[in-house]
């Protein structure tokens, strides 16, 4: 019989890529949307006929055994979360409520429905924030620098208290930034490559952006649902760092979508305070060598392949769009 899989968090960026990756080795999956008039389900539209759609919410551990129980999943990742940083500062309530308390709902779903269920925690290398050494690893202390990556930090620590206190198979994956043409416009990453496209298309002047200097390790989305994947493969459950181990600014990023449709960065980009942070995350590099290790897991995708994909995906949605209202 084929593995059953739920996810939470199905329509986002990395949601759509893992149930691609899971449909592709024969997975039944499950993905759970809240109970809304307005799921967005752009992202899965291609496979959205093949995958099990279900209700449930995070705020709601009944529902969350509910699906479960119905469902029957052999494995669970946790994807979902009020995952963008900036907004975590304006609604630091809903965030904790979603992205920190919503694990230990799902957790304990898990333990009331089936003890048996291998479970994946996203967490995040904003947990790192004001980083104590360079790069980080599984050993690293953590210093989170938002509400967003404190409430990524308790999801975290329950998921490895329930792993060790009631047995379960339960593993974090500790992802640095990854990015691809599915990762919402609000997304700096993003942000610049649909600009990007619509300068060169003329339909805009300028990228109003914050502080250029902060730099990320970013990998594609792609390739990191494979190591969440891998995770709950193992027969032992522990915690993974998964990067690329390079770092690139915020500025270096632009320098290569602009530079990619023969721009040049500094005639359209424009420094915004309303963009910056009120606490900046300045450095994050990741040592993925557990995983290499452990996994046999390491990214295919480079930086420059990376930014490349995103501009020509958003040039041609750009294109479309305005073909679209053309009509």
């Amino acid at each position: 019989m084929s593995k059953r899989a739920l996810i939470t968090g199905l329509t986002g960026q990395d949601g759509s890529y893992l149930a691609e990756f899971l449909l592709e080795r024969g997975y039944e999956v499950s993905g759970m949307v809240r109970r809304s008039s307005t799921v967005n389900f752009e992202r899965i539209a291609h496979i959205q006929d093949d995958i099990n759609i279900v209700q449930g919410d995070l705020l709601d551990e009944m529902s969350l055994i509910d699906v479960i129980r119905r469902h029957k999943p052999d494995e669970v990742y946790n994807l979902a979360a009020q995952s963008f940083v900036q907004t975590s500062w304006q609604q630091a309530v809903l965030t904790g409520e979603t992205t920190a308390l919503g694990v230990t709902r799902i957790l304990n779903a898990v333990r009331e429905a089936d003890r048996d269920i291998r479970f994946y925690q996203a967490s995040s290398s904003e947990m790192f924030g004001k980083v104590v050494e360079v790069p980080q690893t599984e050993k690293t202390p953590f210093y989170p620098r938002s509400p967003y990556g404190v409430a990524k930090l308790y999801g975290h620590w329950i998921t490895v208290n329930y792993r060790e206190s009631f047995n379960l198979h339960a593993t974090s994956g500790i992802l640095f930034n990854h990015e691809s043409p599915r990762r919402g416009l609000e997304f700096v990453t993003r942000k610049i490559t649909n600009h990007v496209a619509k300068i060169k298309l003329g339909l805009i002047d300028e990228l109003r952006l914050g502080d250029l200097d902060p730099q990320r390790d970013w990998g594609f989305a792609g390739d990191y649902v494979e190591a969440m994947w891998l995770m709950l493969q193992q027969d032992r459950p522990q915690d993974f760092v998964i990067a690329t181990g390079e770092t690139h600014s915020v500025q270096e990023f632009c320098e290569l979508a602009f530079g990619h449709v023969g721009l040049t960065w500094q005639d359209h980009v424009v420094q915004d305070q309303a963009f910056m942070r009120p606490a900046e995350v300045d450095l994050l590099i990741g040592d993925a060598s557990n995983a290499r290790t452990v996994l046999n897991w390491q990214p295919k995708t480079s930086f420059p392949q990376l930014v490349t994909m995103m501009v020509e995906a958003d040039l041609e949605l750009v294109a479309r769009q305005q073909r679209e209202l053309a009509r």
